[in-house]
């Protein structure tokens, strides 16, 4: 979970570099270090914490060479310092080598290449790259222009596990190779230059054409070409792709923050989501998906398989596509999915989702679920990615970049898509009554007016935002569809404040955590289906006799109840409300975390992108 960026071309290389580090910072900021090359000689400069360390750095403006690489890290192997950090280069220093990934067997050739003469300086998993590119270079005995790629080419063979990797060397001032498996990286091309990144969002304010990387190829660049390989090397062609996303995406427009920023996108998100399948007074429309009645008829079950914010995206859903398809639903955890030998077959249609469509653990279960004869459906925010192109289909969600660690218009959107997508079904099927459907697509197409509505006035969360930031615990309670608003709610808070939080289902809360309330604690309740609403209510009752704060979140009219805070949001069917109640909920992490003057967008132990299990 790391970002990595390259340049080759006529420019200096060291301002683009760091540039693309920064808008790769979600991705890791444990450390940062940028590899250029400079007359005879690769400059190797390193530095612990945020990017902007860098600038200070000794003899970096005087780096003149066209040609380098750089790298944002998130620790997995060996704690953040300069020497764990890359770009980690071979003992002769004639190799220099970023990487994504984990290398699965790094400690068996780390002995080997010990036992064949080399020292190692670094903890990490990645120095044996460069000292095997080195290793296989040493030992071709051929001197033809092919030696460096075939140096790469054999050191990736001897790799297991995942990586994505740029090497540059001072023997070949003209040339950079990259290489993947497992881990996201796509070079973009303009005339005379070319750069590589292990995400769009870097290179986007260079251009918006992109060559992508399938496992095992290699890439060759040079500032007026590029040339592709197998893993084999056999030279193969590839399509470039252009990219739709605005380099303005990825700036801050004025907020202080992203993540503020893509609370307040979601309107225009969420419309562009909805008007890609639906439009007013037509069927949903899913041309992308070859999904036929006679198949779903067949189906004995649906999973729903992602990680985190997208787990809980795929919880708020299942009510609607087993109220709508009658069929039932399952919702797992993709990094526990395949270790419990799931039961799938050909009548079994997986769902997969992930905004960056490379999690290494959804990919993973993916991967086993077409094994069975499962058939596979990916929702993913990015064009190309590794799941959109393993997958049987794909649909995509509509959110732009996501910078932000914490997820919320990705959340959103793949909500809305996935909503869209079982109304879908139901009109292939014909298992749902026509004005229901019609009922629910209204609600729809009068989302994103809600979700602006609700951004109108942020006032009361932030006033209340100042009132709990120095707790240590905070509950969130709902019953039916707004248990999973209550898990999505309390992981955002956790993840960009700090404080410890915990979701239940409101039922539960006698069964063992009411142990845990206590005068003057905060509790946060979600009610939005009239007819949980008492039940919910009654629950909440049971923590204010022992002394808890309440923050309601609601589109019910509800007596206040002794409630400390009554949050009222614009109704719509119960089914769909997860879209409108999860906003002001994003809303109190963010204003929660603004006030312990914490970095919200790049929160501590995370990153952007998790691509190692």
């Amino acid at each position: 979970m790391c970002g990595i960026i390259g340049y080759i071309g006529n420019k200096k290389a060291t301002p683009i570099l760091i540039d693309g580090l920064l808008k790769l910072e979600y991705r890791g900021y444990d450390s940062a270090g940028i590899s250029t090359l400079e007359d005879t000689y690769i400059s190797n400069i390193k530095k612990t914490g945020r990017v902007k360390n860098l600038y200070d750095s000794e003899g970096l403006d005087n780096l003149n060479g066209t040609i380098g690489i750089a790298h944002t890290r998130w620790a997995t192997h060996g704690k953040p310092s300069c020497e764990n950090s890359h770009p980690h280069l071979d003992n002769s220093n004639t190799f220099a080598v970023v990487h994504n990934g984990i290398i699965e067997n790094y400690a068996e050739l780390r002995t080997f290449l010990t036992n064949n003469g080399y020292n190692f300086l670094s903890e990490t998993d990645t120095e044996v790259i460069p000292n095997l590119i080195h290793y296989y270079f040493s030992k071709d005995t051929k001197n033809d222009d092919g030696k460096f790629l075939r140096a790469v080419k054999s050191a990736c063979n001897d790799l297991k596990g995942s990586y994505a990797i740029s090497v540059i060397s001072k023997l070949y001032p003209n040339r950079m190779v990259v290489s993947r498996k497992d881990s996201p990286l796509v070079v973009g091309y303009r005339d005379n230059e070319k750069y590589i990144a292990s995400d769009i969002p870097a290179i986007l304010s260079y251009t918006k054409n992109i060559y992508l990387l399938n496992d095992y190829d290699i890439a060759e660049l040079y500032n007026d070409s590029v040339n592709f390989y197998d893993k084999n090397l056999n030279k193969i062609s590839k399509d470039l792709k252009n990219i739709e996303w605005d380099a303005s995406s990825v700036e801050k427009d004025g907020f202080d923050d992203y993540m503020i920023k893509e609370i307040f996108e979601q309107p225009k998100t969420i419309r562009e989501t909805i008007s890609s399948h639906l439009q007013e007074n037509e069927l949903c429309n899913f041309p992308e998906l070859n999904i036929s009645k006679d198949y779903l008829t067949s189906l004995n079950k649906i999973f729903i398989v992602a990680c985190g914010t997208a787990m809980h995206a795929g919880l708020a859903v299942k009510n609607i596509f087993e109220k709508l398809l009658s069929i039932p639903v399952e919702v797992d955890i993709a990094s526990e999915f395949r270790y419990r030998n799931p039961l799938i077959d050909n009548k079994t249609l997986m769902l997969f989702i992930s905004q960056s469509g490379e999690t290494a653990d959804t990919l993973a279960a993916l991967a086993l679920a077409k094994s069975k004869g499962a058939k596979t459906i990916a929702i993913s925010n990015v064009v190309g990615s590794s799941i959109t192109r393993e997958a049987d289909y794909t649909i995509y969600t509509h959110a732009g970049p996501e910078i932000a660690v914490a997820s919320t218009k990705a959340y959103t959107s793949q909500v809305v898509l996935l909503d869209i997508l079982a109304i879908h079904f139901a009109e292939v099927l014909g298992s749902s009554a026509s004005k229901d459907l019609e009922v629910l697509k209204s609600n729809l197409l009068k989302l994103p007016e809600k979700v602006k509505e609700i951004l109108s006035n942020t006032d009361t969360i932030k006033d209340f935002a100042k009132k709990i930031y120095n707790e240590h615990d905070i509950f969130f309670l709902g019953r039916g569809i707004d248990y999973p608003v209550a898990m999505e709610a309390s992981l955002k808070l956790k993840e960009i404040s700090y404080i410890h939080s915990d979701a239940y289902a409101a039922g539960e809360l006698k069964h063992g955590p009411i142990a845990l309330i206590e005068n003057g604690i905060t509790v946060v309740g979600i009610l939005t289906d009239s007819a949980l609403t008492p039940k919910t209510i009654s629950n909440l009752q049971e923590v204010m006799t022992r002394g808890a704060k309440t923050l309601i979140i609601t589109n019910q009219s509800i007596k206040k109840n002794n409630f400390n805070l009554v949050i009222n949001i614009p109704e719509t069917d119960s089914l769909i409300s997860p879209i409108l109640s999860v906003v002001p909920l994003q809303l109190l992490s963010y204003y929660v975390a603004k006030e312990k003057g914490l970095d919200v967008d790049k929160p501590r132990n995370l990153a952007k992108s998790v691509t190692v299990e």
